[in-house]
């Protein structure tokens, strides 16, 4: 015997389980064709949008989750080689500093992407598949509501067609029990059974109002409510993709220029060890007394620079090559850092009359070879360098 609930009283419990027989009589009837069925073909087309619309969002949100998890995986694969990279690099190593702190940017970098992610479209897609369950639950209502109208509807019919038999087997001639009776009992008789059927065709008539009065109102909020969901599904898509669209691109940019910031590192990176390989060929005086380095000259007058090399592996515009015999700092921003053993290819300047006694306008080899291009060019006192 089912167990019944706290608030559920024996009287309540019977008519539920009353309910349900009587809809599964009538589904088994309707499938039958012995009974017919209540359509709404514009309410079908709007339960199918519906599934339709949850399947869709489902999908999408299963994908955002698994999208965010890769996002999470590449975080943690990109934190482990950048960590790595900062405990092998050797202090002494250029961009010590700069590199510990690209480290700790591009980790803070991935963090602020999951997050945005997480709130401008994951927690978007909760909040829109969370209204579903409660408008699948009001369908599946809707229904069985649909099903007991039917019912009632038919019932009914069925008590208005037995009023009509009533009354017909009432005007027939009297039966033998009938007969038999004193003439005063068969008034009462017949009345009995007028007030019989009455009552039973009222019942009916109250119960099919009662019915129709739940199922068009659960229906007509519904009809209200689905076309109205459905036409929402646009703007949600639209705003998700936005939000994924416009994040993925700043964080792209910005993990860009933190990447090109380690890119010029390693360059860097490779220059100094490569005047650290052809350092013992440079002392040139056997002294290591500061005195034997040149002062950079002034820049004011503007020397005529003849091409004093013909190797045919240099640019058209190249000059020559220098190298420099000494370390030279860079005071400006238009001067090349210089350290002993650097190669330069040496450039004519745009205008003459900017060059200044005593400085050359020129770009290191090294970046020539490395990127093809003589972008990252800069001016270098002559007289630090030796032509090659």
């Amino acid at each position: 015997m089912a167990e019944i609930g706290k608030g559920v009283s024996p009287g309540k419990l019977a008519s539920n389980v009353q309910k349900r027989i009587t809809r599964a009589q009538e589904k088994v009837l309707q499938k039958l064709g012995k009974a017919d069925e209540t359509k709404d073909t514009a309410f079908e087309e709007e339960v199918a949008n519906f599934n339709k619309q949850l399947a869709d969002g489902t999908k999408l949100q299963r994908d955002l989750k698994a999208y965010l998890v890769a996002v999470k995986t590449m975080h943690e694969c990109s934190k482990r080689l950048h960590d790595c990279l900062a405990d092998i690099y050797d202090p002494e190593w250029f961009g010590k500093e700069e590199v510990n702190s690209l480290v700790e940017n591009t980790d803070h970098l991935w963090q602020e992407f999951h997050q945005e992610l997480l709130d401008n479209a994951v927690v978007t897609m909760d909040t829109y598949l969370a209204q579903f369950p409660d408008i699948k639950a009001r369908i599946a209502k809707r229904e069985r509501k649909l099903v007991d109208f039917d019912s009632a509807r038919h019932h009914f019919a069925s008590i208005q067609k037995a009023k009509k038999k009533d009354e017909a087997k009432i005007a027939k001639p009297l039966a033998l029990v009938e007969k038999a009776a004193p003439g005063w009992a068969q008034g009462i008789i017949t009345a009995h059974q007028i007030a019989q059927t009455n009552l039973s065709r009222n019942q009916a008539e109250e119960e099919l109002g009662r019915a129709q009065k739940v199922f068009e109102e659960i229906n007509y909020e519904l009809q209200e409510e689905l076309p109205t969901l459905w036409n929402s599904r646009v703007g949600l898509y639209v705003n998700t993709f936005q939000s994924v669209a416009g994040l993925e691109e700043k964080f792209h940019t910005d993990m860009g220029k933190l990447n090109q910031n380690l890119s010029d590192i390693m360059t860097k990176l490779d220059e100094q060890r490569q005047v650290n390989e052809t350092a013992p060929n440079h002392n040139l005086s056997g002294s290591d007394s500061g005195s034997d380095v040149p002062k950079s000259p002034p820049k004011n007058e503007a020397p005529t620079v003849t091409n004093g090399s013909s190797d045919a592996e240099l640019p058209p515009s190249v000059l020559f090559k220098v190298k420099a015999v000494h370390d030279y700092g860079a005071t400006d921003n238009d001067e090349l850092d210089l350290k002993a053993g650097d190669i330069v290819l040496v450039l004519p300047f745009a205008n003459p009359d900017e060059q200044d006694d005593g400085w050359l306008m020129g770009v290191k080899e090294s970046h020539w070879l490395q990127n093809k291009n003589l972008l990252a060019k800069g001016v270098f006192p002559e007289n630090f360098t030796q032509k090659l």
